[in-house]
């Protein structure tokens, strides 16, 4: 959500801000129909003073024996009106709060201008990228030929976009996500927090994901939400609450299964388990000051690379350009693994500074010296557990086709070095 005095303020920076995402200007239009409503509602102060008035004359008049059928109409009239204005003030309000609300968040300057993925920039890359002396396998060739990763059985159970996973790679992917928590929670400071996967309206709305993803989410029959992240609920965690200052910054992390209905997606990674309906992933949420925020965006980009270094995956920071960075981030850090088997980049994490956008919608603040200040929200992959099993699988292959363990998952695998 955005603030409507700083609109009010600065329109033409609020429309140039808009411009930088490639969206047309509604600034004029807003503060049009907030005038209208700022004139509504004086009308209807004055009205109710107007109201207060004549049911004094109409009491006083009763007293004394006066008729008061010419006041009592007047008042019958007066409190029509007066419930016209209130509908109409309601009305504009739930106008604009719709079209704020529809409204992506405001891009920091140091985003660069661009449309696509095409216009990320580098930031910088860690690892060498693997040279293998035979042909690297892509994970699924790997998974199918080890017999333990089973697409059939999954399409059969539930269709397309899901993976039953058996034996030793089931194992690894249970041993990432342990690895990961324990990485977080006992060296990084995270809290570790066990959440629901079904969530209300208001946990969406205030996480960004309400109204523009719904289609994006998957919706129970009695109207629940199963989340798409853990970033939902830990964020919403916070909503309606006014934190003390030196509980800041909050610092949370859960393991959970994450829902996409994959609109949009069609055609698009449709073999193996890169893009499913359902996913692990460990999130990290941070809860801050805005003086802290962008020290903290660091903070948690550097985390989530300090996995992928521990795993030996080869990886790439990616700062998003305006066209690229999601609806309701101010700045994102895509991290992108090295897949050889299909000799690309994918991205792996994305950590992104949301700075008020999510506590403005969620009324999330701490408290200062000056009153209560609304909060600055950052959420992070740390990291996507399947995606990490990708590149776990194709980093680690063999020529026979087995599977290398890294050293840091070793303890997790039962002293394990090789799956195959």
């Amino acid at each position: 959500m955005h603030d409507l005095r700083a609109l009010r303020a600065d329109p033409a920076g609020f429309d140039a801000a808009l411009a930088r995402r490639g969206l047309s200007p509604v600034a004029g239009d807003l503060v049009r129909r907030d005038e209208e409503r700022r004139a509504a509602l004086q009308a209807l102060q004055e009205q109710q003073a107007q109201r207060k008035v004549l049911a004094r004359e109409i009491g006083q008049g009763k007293k004394t024996g006066q008729d008061t059928t010419a006041l009592e109409q007047k008042a019958v009239e007066l409190r029509d009106h007066i419930a016209a204005l209130e509908a109409s003030a309601a009305q504009i309000e739930n106008d604009i709060s719709g079209v704020l609300a529809s409204l992506p968040n405001r891009l920091d300057e140091t985003v660069p201008e661009g449309r696509d993925e095409e216009s990320n920039q580098v930031v910088h890359q860690w690892g060498e990228v693997p040279v293998f002396d035979f042909e690297p396998k892509q994970h699924f060739e790997l998974g199918e030929q080890l017999g333990l990763m089973d697409f059939p059985t999954a399409a059969k159970l539930s269709g397309a976009r899901f993976t039953v996973l058996r034996g030793a790679l089931a194992r690894l992917e249970r041993a990432l996500g342990q690895f990961m928590l324990d990485t977080h929670t006992q060296e990084f400071g995270y809290s570790e927090t066990i959440v629901p996967l079904l969530v209300n309206d208001a946990a969406m709305y205030g996480t960004d994901k309400l109204p523009k993803f719904a289609e994006d989410s998957f919706q129970t029959t009695d109207g629940r939400w199963l989340i798409p992240t853990a970033e939902v609920p830990l964020t919403a965690s916070v909503a309606g609450e006014i934190l003390d200052a030196k509980m800041l910054p909050l610092r949370m992390t859960a393991l959970s299964s994450c829902f996409r209905s994959e609109a949009g997606s069609a055609g698009r990674d449709v073999r193996g388990m890169l893009r499913q309906h359902q996913f692990s992933k460990v999130e990290l949420v941070s809860v801050t000051t805005p003086e802290a925020s962008a020290d903290e965006h660091e903070r948690m980009t550097r985390c989530a690379e300090s996995i992928l270094e521990r795993l030996n995956i080869p990886y790439r920071r990616m700062l998003l350009c305006a066209g690229d960075t999601g609806f309701g981030a101010a700045r994102t850090f895509d991290l992108e693994g090295w897949l050889p088997g299909q000799k690309a980049w994918r991205e792996i994490s994305s950590c992104s500074n949301t700075r008020d956008f999510q506590a403005r919608r969620m009324n999330a603040r701490y408290r200062t010296e000056n009153g209560p200040a609304f909060v600055h929200t950052l959420n992070g992959s740390g990291l996507a557990v399947g995606r990490t099993l990708i590149a776990v699988m194709e980093n680690g292959q063999t020529a026979e086709g087995t599977i290398e363990i890294p050293a840091a998952l070793q303890p997790y695998m039962g002293g394990l070095t090789r799956i195959g």
